[in-house]
C-alpha cells in the first residue's frame, strides 16, 4: 500500500534514522507498562522501530507489525530475521487502515494522536472492533494541555479529552488507566493517557 508523505511520516522518518545510527532502541515508559498485558496474536499498529513488537514476540506472542516508516519497517524485518521472530512487519498507510480480522491484543501506543480527530476517532473504533472475544486493547494518546507541537502539522492531529479512551471502552474491564506529563523543548509539555481495556469473553 502506498503511504501518503505527511509532515509526520517525514518526521519519524528522520527521527527514525537517528535512533537507528545510535542504537536507540530502548521501550518507552508506556510500552513497558503495556508489554505485560499482550499474549497471543498481536497487532501493533504503527509499530515505529519495533522494539515493542521484538519484546511481545520475545515473549512468545505472533506479532504483526504496520507503520508508514520505510526506515523502521526495515530495521524490525532484520532484527526479526535475525532472532528468528514470529513478526509480519509491513509499510502501511495507517490513515487508510480499515482492520479486516480480530486479534488477541491491539496496541496503538502514540499513533492516534497524529490523524485529524474525526479520523482518529474513527481508527479508535475500528481498533476496538479489531479485539477478539476476551482480547485486550492499549492505546497511548496524547491530551488536552499538551503545548509540544513541533511534529504536527496544522490542522491534522487530536489531543484527546481526558476522559474520551475511557469513554470509548465503557462496558470493558479497564485493566490499566494512566496519565503521564513530560517536560519537553521550549518550556513546553506532553501530556499523554494510557488506556489496557479487556473485552468481554473469552480467547478462542
Amino acid at each position: 500500500m502506498a503511504v501518503t508523505e505527511s509532515h509526520a511520516v517525514r518526521f519519524f522518518e528522520t527521527q527514525f534514522r537517528h535512533q537507528v545510527a545510535s542504537g536507540d532502541f530502548a521501550l518507552n515508559p508506556f510500552e513497558q507498562l503495556a508489554l505485560e498485558y499482550v499474549a497471543g496474536d498481536v497487532l501493533d499498529l504503527g509499530c515505529g522501530l519495533g522494539n515493542f513488537a521484538l519484546a511481545a514476540a520475545r515473549r512468545g506472542c505472533r506479532v504483526t507489525a504496520l507503520d508508514a516508516s520505510v526506515t523502521a519497517i526495515d530495521r524490525l524485518r532484520q532484527a526479526a530475521r535475525a532472532e528468528a521472530l514470529p513478526i509480519e512487519a509491513a509499510v502501511a498507510d495507517i490513515g487508510q487502515w480499515t482492520g479486516g480480522r480480530q486479534f488477541d491484543c491491539v496496541v496503538a501506543i502514540g499513533l492516534l494522536t497524529f490523524f485529524p480527530c474525526e479520523r482518529a476517532l474513527a481508527l479508535l473504533e475500528t481498533l476496538s472492533d479489531s479485539v477478539a472475544p476476551g482480547g485486550r486493547c492499549i492505546v497511548n494518546v496524547l491530551i488536552e494541555g499538551t503545548t509540544y507541537l513541533d511534529m504536527f502539522e496544522p490542522g491534522h492531529y487530536c489531543l484527546f479529552e481526558p476522559t474520551r479512551l475511557e469513554m470509548a471502552f465503557a462496558g470493558w474491564r479497564i485493566l490499566a488507566s494512566r496519565r503521564d506529563g513530560f517536560d519537553a523543548p521550549g518550556a513546553t509539555r506532553k501530556e499523554f493517557f494510557t488506556l489496557i481495556a479487556e473485552r468481554a469473553g473469552k480467547l478462542s
